[in-house]
């Protein structure tokens, strides 16, 4: 997938209305900033800007019940190593994927599966 620049990153915020910066994040899950840096460096977690020119937050529907929602690390994985980018992971991952409805929908109602499997073939 494509490679990005700060100036070319697409605005997210029509396909993710809720973000968390890194202190609320952290909070969220009840771990300090380092330990998230670390998640999102290990791509357990991905940090993306909303907008162009904006800093690096996480997608609120990442985070639930103060974990890491159930079967989206696997899958950040598989997009990875797909050769997504994590702005193209983002998009993936909030857009509609005739599931039914948007892949993070699936995987906060516990049905990643099928997500996983779908993001299997397409990234391969």
């Amino acid at each position: 997938m494509a490679d990005r620049t700060p100036d070319d990153t697409p605005d997210l915020r029509s396909l993710v209305t809720d973000w968390l910066d890194e202190e609320g994040a952290a909070g969220a899950l009840g771990i300090s900033v380092p330990q998230l840096r670390t998640m999102v460096r290990r791509h357990e977690l991905v940090a993306v800007p909303p907008a162009p020119g904006e800093r690096p937050q996480i997608p609120a529907l990442f985070i639930q019940d103060g974990l890491v929602v159930k079967g989206l690390t696997g899958l950040l994985t598989v997009l990875d190593d797909g050769g997504f980018d994590p702005v193209e992971s983002v998009v993936w991952v909030f857009t509609d994927a005739d599931l039914p409805g948007r892949p993070i929908d699936a995987l906060r109602e516990n049905r990643g599966s099928e997500v996983k499997r779908r993001a299997q073939a397409m990234a391969f």
